[in-house]
C-alpha cells in the first residue's frame, strides 16, 4: 500500500513513464495508455485518483521519451503532419477548423493522427463535402461531459489517419477545454518554428 506522499509520486511518475513509452512507441490514447501503466505496474489492485498523474505530467514525459529516443525522427514526423494538417484546414476552411491533440501539441510521433475540430450549423455539410471530393469516412460518435452526442469523421489522407471532430457554432463561441489553433495560429506556428532553424 501507499503510505507517504513521496510513495505516491514516485508511483506517479512510473506510471506517467509508462504511459508515455505506450503513447510514443504504439501510439496509445492518455486514457488506456494510463489504465495499461497502472494495471501493468499494480496488478489488479484498486488505485487512488491522486496517485493517476494528469495529462500535463504525462505529456511532458512523452516529450521527454521523444526526445530521448526519437529525437531524429520526431521532429521531421511532426512538421510532415502539421503541413499535412495545414493542407487539411485549407481544404476546409469554410467549416473553421481548429487543430487540436499531439500535432498541436508537438508531441506526435509515428503513430499520431490528426485531430480537426470543425465548427458548422450543419454537420451534414462537412459530410456531403467529403464524399464530393471521393474521401472515403467512417462515422463515430461520442458523448462530451454534459452528455451531448459529437460526430467524428474519420479517413485516411495516404497513410495518416485524420478525425474530424463535429460541432456547432456555439460551441465556437463557448471556448474550450482543449488547446486548439486555428489556421492563422498554426500558419503562425509553423513559420516560427522555420526560423527557429
Amino acid at each position: 500500500m501507499i503510505n507517504t506522499p513521496s510513495e505516491a509520486a514516485t508511483l506517479r511518475s512510473e506510471i506517467a513513464m509508462l504511459a508515455a513509452r505506450m503513447i510514443a512507441e504504439d501510439g496509445a490514447d492518455y486514457a488506456s495508455a494510463k489504465r495499461k501503466a497502472v494495471k501493468q505496474l499494480l496488478g489488479n489492485h484498486k488505485v487512488r485518483g491522486d496517485v493517476l498523474p494528469d495529462n500535463q505530467q504525462i505529456e511532458q514525459e512523452v516529450r521527454e521519451y521523444n526526445a530521448l529516443f526519437f529525437g531524429d525522427t520526431q521532429p521531421q514526423r511532426l512538421l510532415q503532419l502539421r503541413l499535412l494538417a495545414l493542407d487539411l484546414m485549407q481544404e476546409l476552411e469554410r467549416f473553421n477548423p481548429y487543430l487540436v491533440g499531439a500535432v498541436l501539441n508537438g508531441t506526435a510521433g509515428q503513430h499520431s493522427d490528426i485531430y480537426l475540430h470543425l465548427f458548422t450549423d450543419n454537420s451534414k455539410d462537412v459530410a456531403i463535402f467529403l464524399l464530393n471530393k471521393d474521401v472515403d469516412f467512417e462515422v463515430s460518435e461520442t458523448f462530451n461531459n454534459r452528455n451531448e452526442s459529437i460526430e467524428t469523421l474519420s479517413f485516411l489522407r495516404g497513410q495518416d489517419g485524420v478525425h474530424l471532430v463535429l460541432h456547432d457554432q456555439d460551441a465556437l463561441r463557448s471556448g474550450s477545454r482543449h488547446e486548439r489553433a486555428n489556421l492563422a495560429a498554426l500558419r503562425a506556428l509553423l513559420t516560427a518554428e522555420q526560423g527557429a532553424d
